[in-house]
């Protein structure tokens, strides 16, 4: 798929994203109802109206590529996938339970294994992110595409974000390794959006979650000039069996080209 191809496909999808995170909140608004997922995990009203709202607008634009969405079974059996989207309709439930703002709405389109395409809203926030080829990474603000690209890094400071403020021995060597003088804890896929900005420099996690978790991320990192490995500098591709992760090194373009 060629950069024109990969571009008319985001763009085309950019506006449903907008409407999708202004739905996430009014469904919010209007009170949420809440059900535990056999994983124990909480899913509610909001995350299968979107679910429906992404992928049957995602289903429109690219018909003969398979979609995987974190809310329904659909092709999650298949275990030859290559070309296929990863779909994470709200990242963070419980902070979109709890009336917080972090939460982030995921599409990632995959091409042979790695991800393309991937488009992040955070309608709380009012950040819309997208990315669809090397050096094409993007925060849509005031309807203005400002590459990630070309952001400077203003000191040395290096600034890691967290899933947890109680780090592991592991995350904490790797911290340590490149001289992290702080981390904030934050949620959801907003970890990488703020990396792929510049705003912080890394992002380190165990083994936890699933692809449609991180996909999209993964491709606003390596289109802005970051990159995205495991603990042991070995590439991440997707399609993996029951779509678990790896661990995971986020590094910003700062430290990647440091």
């Amino acid at each position: 798929m060629n950069i024109e191809e990969s571009k008319k496909i985001t763009m085309s999808l950019i506006d449903t994203f907008h409407y999708a995170g202004e739905l996430a909140l009014l469904i919010r608004e209007k009170g949420l109802k809440k059900e535990i997922k056999s994983d124990n995990t909480p899913v509610t009203n909001g995350d299968i109206e979107v679910n429906e709202v992404l992928t049957k607008r995602i289903k429109e634009t690219t018909p003969n590529i398979p979609v995987v969405s974190e809310e329904n079974s659909e092709n999650k059996e298949n275990q030859s996938l290559k070309d296929f989207w990863l779909i994470d309709p709200i990242d963070g439930t419980r902070d979109y339970l709890n009336n917080k703002d972090e939460f982030t709405l995921n599409a990632s389109l995959i091409i042979n294994n790695k991800p393309l395409i991937g488009i992040i809203n955070a309608p709380a926030k009012k950040r819309m992110f997208y990315a669809y080829a090397n050096s094409h990474s993007y925060e849509l603000i005031d309807k203005k595409e400002i590459s990630l690209t070309t952001k400077i890094k203003s000191d040395d400071t290096i600034r890691a974000v967290s899933y947890s403020n109680d780090l592991k021995p592991e995350i904490l060597d790797i911290h340590n390794k490149f001289n992290v003088s702080t981390h904030q804890k934050m949620k959801s896929s907003l970890k990488f959006c703020v990396v792929a900005a510049g705003e912080f420099d890394l992002y380190v996690a165990e083994p936890r979650a699933c692809e449609w978790d991180i996909a999209a991320g993964h491709a606003l990192i390596i289109h802005s000039g970051g990159s995205i490995t495991d603990f042991s500098n070995n590439e991440i591709t997707y399609g993996k069996k029951d779509f678990k992760n790896t661990s995971i090194i986020v590094k910003s373009k700062n430290i990647n080209n440091g």
